[in-house]
């Protein structure tokens, strides 16, 4: 992706995106107005203890959100969307739920005049038992397994087709549109609707709910594999491919520009990479920023991988592939 973003910044490119580097707050005033149609992020979560990558305390968090909030506000397009996860938390040292994530919804949508389009959940089964004092040890709450997300908007009609995230119909559904006549006799419902005129329609798949069944268990990827090659930690906080994915194909189309303002491991670039949209992807720590790379490397030898890696060490962004094309993000002079 040929880009006009300060060289300084980028760390790598390809045909359809950038990686860079930086506080996105700063990169986002550079961006003109209106020019986003979709930003899908995961920011650190307010837990109790500090990670790694970084993670503001709970007493702080909603208003230290609530700067990147303005900032995305700035350059998502009217039309566009911001999905926001976040994971749950409990007080300190109380068997006691934080409502910090509620708290950055009130704040998002009282103060800086987001609408909640919809709140969805994902449902992560092979998440394991947390915190441990009270669910291992004590046994006083069950396991947190469940993350808020929530769908922002700019207004009240944001650009969305739930055609493109239907999903399979269930056994039952199927049977009964092969002979609907013989296997359902639709009723007039206790609220007066009549559905026996479009009940048995195939419409291609079912609507999907909003609560999000997706697994979080990736373990062998090419992108963890190369870390541990090349002697990079992976981010310890990825989120599984399926999650930015659904929201690209739900609340975007082909050529669109999709935003990570938290990108880790990069997660969100990749799934709009292969959905054919463009994308860029903020990540403050460069050893993150770096090895994200791996996702797009999964068919190169490992000569070119170490060369190209080696470069980007030395600050020199690395263009991924051999023709790019011009993709250029609107930037402000």
């Amino acid at each position: 992706m040929k880009s006009k973003f300060p060289i300084e910044l980028q760390v790598y490119s390809t045909i359809r995106g950038v990686q860079l580097c930086g506080d996105s707050r700063a990169i986002l005033t550079s961006m003109d107005e209106n020019s986003v149609d979709l930003v899908v992020t995961s920011p650190p979560f307010a837990l109790l203890r500090e990670k790694s990558y970084g993670n503001e305390s709970q007493e702080n968090y909603v208003k230290w959100l609530a700067k990147f909030g303005l900032a995305v506000q700035r350059a998502l397009k009217d039309s566009g969307s911001f999905v926001l996860d976040l994971g749950g938390a409990y007080e300190r040292g109380r068997p006691v739920r934080s409502l910090y994530n509620y708290r950055v919804l009130l704040e998002f949508c009282d103060k800086l005049g987001y609408r909640l389009a919809e709140e969805f959940f994902w449902f992560n089964p092979a998440k394991l038992p947390s915190p441990i004092e009270w669910v291992n040890k004590r046994k006083l709450r069950v396991k947190d397994a469940v993350n808020t997300v929530w769908w922002f908007s700019k207004t009240d009609f944001p650009k969305a087709d739930v055609t493109q995230v239907l999903v399979p119909y269930s056994d039952r559904m199927n049977t009964l549109l092969k002979d609907a006549a013989k296997f359902y006799k639709p009723k007039e419902r206790p609220s007066g609707h009549d559905i026996s005129g479009a009940f048995a329609k195939d419409n291609g798949g079912a609507i999907p709910s909003n609560l999000l069944q997706i697994p979080n268990t990736e373990s062998t990827s090419d992108y963890l594999r190369l870390c541990k090659q090349f002697g990079f930690a992976g981010h310890p906080a990825r989120f599984p491919m399926q999650l930015p994915e659904f929201f690209i194909k739900f609340l975007t189309n082909a050529g669109d520009t999709v935003l990570d303002i938290f990108s880790g491991s990069n997660t969100t670039g990749y799934a709009a990479e292969k959905l054919n949209r463009k994308w860029v992807s903020i990540e403050l720590d460069r050893n993150y920023a770096i090895a994200s790379v791996f996702r797009f490397m999964g068919d190169w030898d490992i000569a070119r991988i170490g060369e190209t890696v080696t470069r980007m060490r030395e600050s020199e962004p690395a263009n991924l592939d051999a023709v790019s094309v011009s993709m250029e993000l609107p930037l402000s002079t």
